[in-house]
């Protein structure tokens, strides 16, 4: 390599470091003295720079051990190897964090910076080599190194020249395009009249990336350097070039929007002068739109709909208007999503310990919580809650809302009539606003919330239109990701929202919504977990709102009891709560009068002097003496009971007369009994023409009540038997079950109430359609104590189980009655 010494012009390593004091300083000659490099030689590591043979160029200088380093080979002349970090954040590099291939320098000067930085001056003044291994790290690193062989002759060919000077104008060009290099790096370009040094310089100079230019120094001839180096200016140009052209469109963007800027500043001043200004309001809400994460479809609207408003007279009507819906629009929570927790076990505790008993109901929850965890995508189906009044469909909602952490609003729909209470009513009518959902979402500052849907079955449809079919839209999650409100009309997300409907029957929802939802049954409460709601729920929250202690006063389990036997009627708790309230009352006004200063330790003898006598009395088992007398187990609104069916015969020509306040299903069975007694008359060795001859009266006792389905069936058909045969019916007995005309028994609902009603009347013995079975099996044990079940298919099969052969006292003699009407008839 040729040996060269002159004066070197350098660049700032940082935009504004001034440095103009060294562009004179004298550069060593470019050397290769090999024996020197056989030895062990200081290793000075460079952050996010790389430099090439014969370049000088400013470092600055923070570490100690490269403080120490420059200062010793400024002071002892000696070479060093320049070498590059792979990572700039590592701040003591190893061997490993080097690359490989490096360069010998020297140190020509160091500055003290009036900044505090110290900037050495490094000159590349021998040849490339490779660090081969690191020796030392103390008091700075050094290492081995061997010297790369390379081919930097200059080729005196057209080919090359016109490479050389593609270069410089490449250079050139982007030295113009680029922001970040001084504008005397082209006076720089042009006083380097010697090839390599050019190539060099450039290579290391321009703001090319660490990787760039390492492969330029990888490269170990000339010519493929420069091929190169013009393909990595090539591509720098190319991106300042693109970059220049999205500047000037935008600059030409910011000047149409200046322009609009000033001429509405002109209007406002117009508008100020004719005393119609209102900026402030404007500017605030302005001001609220830049804070939202709408889409920009929706920023365009808000920002057409302001500009109406701007047009707009503030003392005209108008104004209110379109300023209620500017801020309707910004209260929405567009794409604001609380984040969901969704923890199991959690969800579990917080449903243990908000209800008690409703296992299936939970476990149906817990089931659709799990899937909406797994899909990971929020969404989940429309959930159902239907039941009786009382049992917490509400309160289920509310504790789902608590085991997701999300917002929790409740929307009552009973009575809502008007589609627009759904979609909202368009802004253009007076008194306009929008619908119930939307109100929901501002209410809720958040996307995601669960929605209580109150009542749903108690949607009603008037000459406004249909409020159901509008929750069609809102409970499908194909189309409510762009639900329609007419008042903000502008399409909005209620994919994320979690529907949670309530109802307590299901009758009166259409098919096609009820299609959408996913049914969950509550069902009633039986007394023993009514006992445990009151003890743990219904008794401290009482307390609290009377300010009782639980010194002034403890509930036996017994009196709890009491009161749910004698003072309520229901499948919930509601009833049950507002009872314990009243006694904690009149135990409160004894307290504040000093009247009673004793712990109140109530028992079920105490309560009627706080109730007053029992409202309601249960049905007892009535015995067995009477024919046609049979006791079945029936499921109301207010959970399980048992009624008797009643059968009587008179003299005449075979009518049959139902009362009790039947309903049609229940007179079908009554009638179904009929026919098939007396298809099967021959089975019971009936009388011939006791069908004719007789009348017959089936009445179901408490003719005040309705009563109405299918249960009563069999119980029908075994009050007939009994009392067309005088024959008893065995003690302790109670049965439930449909009938067929060909005499098959079918299952019928609401098992577990039925046994529950049927233990408390003293029932020992229920009969039961054999597909009833496995209802049995999902009771939990304790509540089937002391009942013996027997499972039948065919009506025969009740009969033999339910009819004795004991007759009873005083029976009809038929056979007498049918000889005496032949002999008047003869």
């Amino acid at each position: 390599m040729a040996r060269r010494t002159r004066k070197e012009a350098f660049l700032p390593e940082k935009e504004g470091e001034d440095i103009s004091m060294l562009t004179e300083i004298e550069t060593l000659p470019v050397e290769n003295n090999l024996e020197e490099l056989n030895d062990e030689l200081p290793v000075m590591t460079l952050r996010n720079m790389i430099i090439l043979p014969s370049v000088v160029m400013p470092v600055t200088v923070g570490r100690r051990p490269t403080l120490k380093l420059v200062n010793m080979a400024l002071k002892n002349k000696c070479s060093i190897v320049i070498a590059t970090q792979k990572v700039s954040e590592v701040d003591n590099p190893e061997f490993k964090d080097l690359y490989p291939v490096a360069v010998i320098g020297k140190v020509l000067r160091i500055f003290e910076m009036p900044t505090g930085n110290t900037t050495v001056i490094l000159q590349a003044t021998g040849p490339k080599v490779r660090l081969e291994e690191v020796t030392a790290m103390r008091p700075y690193m050094k290492g081995k190194v061997s010297v790369i062989e390379e081919n930097m002759t200059e080729e005196d060919t057209d080919e090359f020249k016109a490479l050389l000077d593609t270069c410089k104008e490449l250079s050139a060009k982007l030295i113009e395009l680029s922001e970040h290099m001084a504008p005397d790096t082209s006076f720089a370009i042009k006083n380097i009249d010697n090839s390599e040094m050019l190539i060099n310089f450039i290579s290391a100079n321009f703001p090319f990336s660490i990787a760039d230019k390492y492969e330029l120094l990888q490269i170990n001839s000339l010519k493929e350097r420069l091929y190169r180096l013009i393909q990595v200016l090539n591509r720098e140009v190319q991106l300042a070039t693109l970059k220049q052209n999205i500047q000037m469109r935008t600059r030409e963007d910011l000047d149409r929007q200046q322009r609009e800027y000033f001429l509405q500043q002109q209007i406002k001043n117009i508008q100020d002068e004719l005393g119609t200004g209102q900026d402030d309001e404007i500017d605030e809400l302005r001001a609220k739109a830049e804070k939202k994460k709408w889409k920009k479809e929706v920023a365009d609207v808000f920002e057409r709909e302001v500009t109406k408003l701007e047009r707009v007279n503030p003392q005209s009507p108008d104004y209110n208007v379109q300023y209620t819906y500017l801020q309707t629009i910004l209260s929405l929570p567009w794409d604001v999503y609380s984040t969901d927790y969704i923890d199991i076990p959690n969800a579990k505790k917080v449903l243990d310990k908000d209800h008690y008993g409703l296992e299936k109901v939970k476990e149906r929850i817990l089931e659709h919580l799990a899937v909406l965890k797994l899909k990971g995508d929020l969404k989940s189906p429309i959930i159902c809650l239907y039941g009786p009044p009382g049992v917490g469909k509400t309160s289920l909602g509310r504790s789902i809302a608590a085991a997701l952490r999300r917002k929790y609003v409740r929307m009552s729909l009973g009575g809502v009539h008007d589609e627009a209470e759904i979609r909202g009513h368009r802004k253009t009518y007076i008194g306009a606003m929008p619908g119930r959902i939307i109100k929901s979402l501002i209410k809720a500052e958040t996307s995601n919330p669960v929605i209580i849907l109150d009542e749903i079955d108690k949607l009603s449809s008037d000459s406004h239109g249909d409020p159901s079919s509008a929750m069609l839209e809102v409970l499908d999650p194909e189309q409510n990701s762009s639900f329609h409100d007419n008042y903000i009309d502008i399409d909005y997300d209620l994919s994320k929202v979690m529907f949670i409907a309530t109802a307590n029957n299901l009758a009166t929802i259409p098919g096609p919504l009820l299609d959408r939802m996913e049914l969950i049954e509550v069902s009633g409460y039986i007394t023993e977990e009514k006992i445990e709601i009151a003890r743990r729920h219904l008794i401290p929250k009482e307390m609290d709102a009377t300010g009782l202690k639980k010194e002034h006063v403890k509930f036996s389990k017994g009196a709890i009891e009491y009161i749910i036997e004698n003072y309520t009627r229901e499948s919930g708790v509601r009833e049950l709560e507002k009872k314990i309230s009243k006694v904690m009352r009149k135990i409160a006004l004894e307290i504040a009068s000093g009247n009673f200063t004793e712990t109140h330790e109530l028992k079920a003898k105490d309560i009627p002097q706080y109730l007053g006598p029992a409202e309601y009395s249960r049905d007892k088992y009535q015995g067995n003496e009477y024919a046609g007398v049979v006791t079945g187990l029936a499921w109301t609104a207010v959970g399980g009971e048992i009624l008797f069916v009643e059968t009587s015969l008179s003299r005449g020509k075979g009518q049959l007369t139902l009362t009790g306040n039947l309903g049609d299903v229940m007179k079908e069975s009554a009638m179904l009994a009929l026919e098939y007694l007396k298809a099967h008359s021959g089975y019971l060795n009936l009388p011939e023409g006791i069908f004719d001859n007789w009348n017959i009266h089936i009445h179901v006792p408490e003719g005040a009540i309705p009563k109405d389905g299918p249960s009563a069936g069999i119980t029908m058909v075994t009050s007939l038997a009994s009392a067309l045969t005088q024959r008893k019916v065995k003690a302790n007995l109670a049965m439930t079950g449909e009938i067929t005309l060909r005499g098959k028994v079918l299952p019928v609902g609401g098992i577990k109430e039925k046994i529950l009603a049927a233990k408390r009347a003293g029932i020992k013995d229920i009969i039961l359609c054999e597909d009833n079975r496995k209802d049995i099996e999902e009771i939990q044990p304790m509540y089937l104590e002391g009942v013996a079940f027997h499972y039948v298919k065919d009506i025969r099969e009740v009969l033999r189980l339910a009819l004795t052969n004991e007759k009873v006292a005083d029976p009809i003699d038929f056979t007498a009655e049918h000889k005496e009407n032949g002999k008047a008839g003869n």
